[in-house]
């Protein structure tokens, strides 16, 4: 969860409140009554309620001019049609008069510019029912040379009907050409059969006998493409069954998106049903496979695996991975989703507990790949904190790993991230442990009070964050409690995904020089705060029905030396390559980020310690630059980006094969990385040996993490910063004894 909501501490909330009452006085003054909120036209009431709270409440509103109403155009367009396989170059030429005109449709609360693309797109889809069958009625000649380019922000619209059929045939041909790709490997594992250009078939008698045993019949191409264009129709159709039944108010909120996804890419419209998901989502009740998914372009991608869900206990589904198709246990075939509403995907990804559910992956390496899930609810235990010790150079170390900063939306008091760090460093420390790791990778955030009160487990008192709310002063979190529970050496690991409360507590602990921060080149980059504001408790008496909730943007986070977390996150200590090094995941690769900006230090005071920083960080990055694991991650990451970076592919089946298997080829020198161990043995807590006594899946959970710590290189350098500081910490105590 990569926002923090304001529920979860008083001054969200006393903030949450006062700004509720500021709107609700607003709209019941002279001039926004609460009559002027009772449009009998549900668009135009929507409208003003969003358009009213985004220019009084967002942290950075905008000027709704015309260079708003262009970026607003050019989005919406491309969300209405990313392919550029609907519209024609005449259509936008007529949309184009509205280009410079949205904002002031807004102001006007007129949606005539809506009503326009929402009638003329439903029209060209109705036209492309008839393309897409008449396309894929006639055979498809994979021997002829030509290629098709998956750049479609470069393409222009087309000028004829003449045009738009070619647009399409190239589109189909290219979805056609992975089917037939697909049937034809699946029937030579099959039948270990060979083929040749003439697509003869075969069927194989046993002679002597004059009785045919064991018939296979073997396809010939010219079957095979004729299934792998009944595959692409088949999922076309289905695709346009969700579009068809989609209602004007579905294409309505695409529109309102389209408008607030301009304040930056966390305000977001949620339709009523979307806000019931969401409200669901919030309460940690997830039942599926356990994995956030977002819609970039026509692709549903990954976005995030929820700790403890199915998904991550099935450790195959990654953060990146793009979901293709969508395949139910009792069914032969799957469903592509490519193109699908991020809603109507869901539908069938999500299911009954104890049901499994199959996906079609496009990995962030290129490769397709089949995965089976059993659905199931996710198990809150392991999105909380768990440790382990480790022996290091004849060092007792401790490694906690959080997933997320959780607390108890009722009641903080109960379990929350900072009283269980808290439990978990004093287990760590009776057992003796020289230094302890803090590993908050893919840790997209949480609670905003838990990261303060984690912050004061570290220094005994002084500033952990600044908060910013538009118009108002900063306010400064501190942490008041004098008591150290761990004063020995710190590590910190991060990675891209780590975001959010993540970063906070990684730049506090930089700045104080608390800890060394080890990971990607930067973390997430997301330093804002978000409310989720219910439409329905601004307008009274409302006879147009539920009107939803808007998500938007109300503060800001800043580091104790002044600097947002913002766009830049947190740069390590100690930068490592991984595998999303080269991949735009962070808050930077968003659609109209916030800025990055700095206000005023607070004063606070540097960890006074006989531990040196410099000099272990820099033996660190000696270590990292000759690390040939880690050489060979960076190699597998450029690879990954040139892999997802192809915008060229051919339409020639031959030439089609051979960039596949040059793909797979070299994807082999990549395979050893799994191999790589360490020679480090990870041992659970007394307390929780005990639990494991008389728990297996715990006891499986803990095995499993304990392999994977062993098989991490970024674990084991983070226990050889350890070991460094304790070494430096000899050192200058030994020094500063013999110099006083």
């Amino acid at each position: 969860m990569r926002f923090i909501t304001k529920k979860i501490t008083d001054m969200m909330k006393r903030n949450y409140k006062l700004l509720l009452l500021v709107l609700l006085l607003a709209f019941a003054s002279c001039s926004f009554t609460t009559k002027k909120f009772q449009d009998p036209n549900k668009d135009k009431l929507l409208i003003q309620l969003i358009t009213y709270v985004l220019e009084e409440g967002h942290f950075n509103p905008q000027d709704l001019n015309d260079r708003f109403s262009e970026e607003v155009f050019d989005d919406y367009l491309e969300q209405l049609d990313p392919f550029k396989r609907y519209f024609h170059a005449s259509d936008i030429k007529e949309f184009e008069a509205y280009k410079d005109q949205i904002d002031d449709q807004l102001k006007a609360y007129d949606v005539s510019f809506f009503n326009l693309t929402h009638n003329r797109l439903l029209k060209r889809i109705e036209e492309s029912k008839e393309i897409y069958k008449d396309v894929l009625s006639e055979p498809f000649d994979f021997s002829v040379v030509e290629e098709f380019s998956t750049d479609y922000e470069d393409l222009d619209y087309v000028d004829s009907k003449k045009e738009m059929k070619e647009r399409w045939r190239k589109q189909l041909k290219f979805s056609t050409i992975a089917n037939y790709d697909d049937l034809i490997s699946d029937q030579k594992n099959s039948n270990n059969a060979d083929y040749s250009s003439t697509g003869n078939s075969d069927i194989d008698l046993e002679k002597s006998t004059g009785k045919a045993v064991n018939v296979k019949v073997k396809k010939s191409l010219s079957e095979l493409e004729e299934e792998a264009r009944e595959a692409t129709e088949r999922s076309l159709d289905e695709l346009y069954d969700f579009i068809d039944d989609r209602q004007r108010k579905d294409w309505f909120a695409v529109y309102i998106n389209a408008i607030v996804e301009e304040f930056d890419p966390h305000t977001f419209y949620f339709a009523p049903e979307d806000k019931d998901r969401f409200d669901v989502a919030m309460s940690g009740n997830f039942e599926g496979i356990g994995a956030r998914l977002q819609k970039k372009m026509d692709a549903i991608i990954v976005n995030e695996i929820i700790s403890g869900g199915p998904a991550w206990r099935q450790n195959e589904l990654e953060v990146g991975d793009q979901i293709v198709k969508v395949r139910q246990e009792n069914e032969d075939e799957g469903i592509n989703i490519v193109g699908m509403r991020l809603d109507d995907a869901i539908k069938f990804i999500k299911g009954p507990k104890g049901t499994d559910v199959t996906l079609t992956l496009k990995k962030v390496d290129g490769q397709i790949e089949d995965i089976t899930i059993t659905r199931d609810i996710v198990e809150l235990e392991e999105t909380y904190a768990k440790s382990s010790t480790v022996i290091k150079d004849n060092k007792k170390f401790g490694v906690i790993n959080l997933p997320k900063f959780y607390v108890d939306f009722e009641d903080y008091n109960k379990r929350n991230a900072a009283s269980d760090i808290k439990l978990e460093i004093e287990r760590l420390k009776s057992e003796g442990v020289e230094g302890l790791v803090l590993d908050l990778r893919n840790n997209g955030g949480g609670s905003l009070q838990t990261v303060v009160d984690m912050g004061g487990l570290f220094i005994d008192e002084g500033p952990i964050v600044q908060v910013k709310t538009a118009g108002e002063p900063k306010e400064v979190l501190r942490d008041k409690d004098r008591s150290i529970v761990w004063d020995g050496p710190l590590v910190i690991l991060v990675n891209e995904l780590s975001a959010s409360a993540s970063e906070i507590l990684a730049a506090a602990m930089q700045d104080y020089k608390r800890a060394i921060v080890i990971g990607s080149k930067q973390t997430y980059g997301k330093g804002t705060v978000q409310n989720v504001l219910d439409l329905n408790r601004i307008v009274r008496q409302n006879s147009n029905g539920d009107m939803g909730a808007l998500k938007f943007t109300t503060q800001k986070f800043y580091r104790i030396n002044g600097g947002s977390t913002q766009l830049e996150g947190v740069k390590s200590d100690v930068v490592v390559p991984d595998r999303y090094s080269y991949i735009d995941i962070g808050e930077k690769d968003q659609e109209n980020p916030l800025p990055w900006d700095k206000i005023d230090p607070v004063d606070y005071k540097l960890w006074g310690s006989y531990y040196d920083y410099d000099t272990t960080i820099a033996k660190s990055k000696e270590r990292m630059a000759n690390n040939e694991q880690l050489k060979l991650i960076d190699a597998n990451a450029q690879w990954v980006k040139k892999i997802r970076d192809r915008e060229i592919y051919s339409l020639n089946y031959e030439d089609y094969k051979k960039a596949l298997e040059s793909n797979e080829e070299e994807s082999k020198r990549f395979e050893k990385l799994s191999d790589y161990k360490t020679n480090l043995t990870f041992q659970s807590l007394p307390y929780e040996i005990e639990l494991m006594d008389k728990d297996s899946v715990l006891r499986e959970k803990r095995k499993r993490w304990h392999v994977s710590l062993s098989k991490d290189v970024y674990i084991e350098e983070a226990l050889n910063v350890l070991n460094d500081l304790k070494m430096t910490y000899e050192i200058k105590k030994v020094a500063t004894s013999v110099k006083n």
